[in-house]
C-alpha cells in the first residue's frame, strides 16, 4: 500500500468541479421550490467528482454535514454547483461545494453551502487507500483547509460524545 508522501500532491484547482442543472418541473414540489433531496444528489455528484479526481481513483461519500437552504431554489432556475477539496487526510477528504441560483433575469444568489467527506478505496474489496496531498497555494485554498480542519475536528468530538453516550470506546 502506498501513502500519501509517494504520490505527488495536487491543488484544490486541479480537481475542480463547476456542474450546471436546470430546475425542471420533476426536480421542484408544488410550491415551485427545489427538492432538498435534490439538490443534495447533485451536492454528492460534484462533490464526488471533486474527490475521485484527486484520489485518482473510486471513492464513497462517509458524511455530509449539516446543511441549511439560505435561499430557495426555484423551478425554472439554473443551478451552478462548485465543488473543490478543502482538505485531505490519510484516505479522506472533505470537499466543499457553493450552490448558487441564477434567475432566467440574470439574478444569482448563493442558496446553501454543503461539505462533504469522502474515502478513496481500492475499487473491487472497498479498502480504504491513501490519497495524495493537499497542496495549498491561495490565501482561500490556506482559509478552506483551516476551516476544515476545525470542522474535522468538530466531527471527531461528536464522535467521541456518541460513543460515550452508547458506552463505547473512543477509536479515533
Amino acid at each position: 500500500m502506498t501513502d500519501n508522501a509517494s504520490r505527488p500532491s495536487k491543488t484544490a484547482a486541479e480537481t475542480a468541479v463547476e456542474m450546471t442543472q436546470l430546475v425542471m418541473p420533476q426536480d421542484a414540489n408544488n410550491w415551485g421550490t427545489a427538492f432538498g433531496g435534490r439538490i443534495l444528489a447533485w451536492i454528492d455528484i460534484a462533490a464526488a467528482v471533486a474527490a475521485g479526481r484527486h484520489a485518482e481513483g473510486p471513492v464513497v461519500t462517509a458524511a455530509m454535514d449539516d446543511v441549511h437552504f439560505i435561499k430557495p431554489i426555484m423551478r425554472g432556475d439554473v443551478v451552478s454547483l462548485q465543488a473543490s477539496v478543502n482538505y485531505v487526510g490519510r484516505t479522506s477528504m472533505e470537499v466543499g461545494v457553493r450552490v448558487s441560483g441564477e434567475t432566467w433575469g440574470g439574478q444569482t444568489y448563493h442558496a446553501l453551502t454543503a461539505y462533504v467527506t469522502f474515502v478513496a478505496i481500492d475499487g473491487p474489496d472497498g479498502d480504504p487507500i491513501p490519497v495524495p496531498g493537499l497542496e495549498l497555494v491561495t490565501e482561500d485554498d490556506h482559509r478552506r483547509n483551516a476551516e476544515a480542519k476545525a470542522r474535522m475536528e468538530h466531527r471527531r468530538s461528536r464522535r467521541a460524545e456518541r460513543r460515550i453516550r452508547l458506552g463505547q470506546r473512543d477509536r479515533s
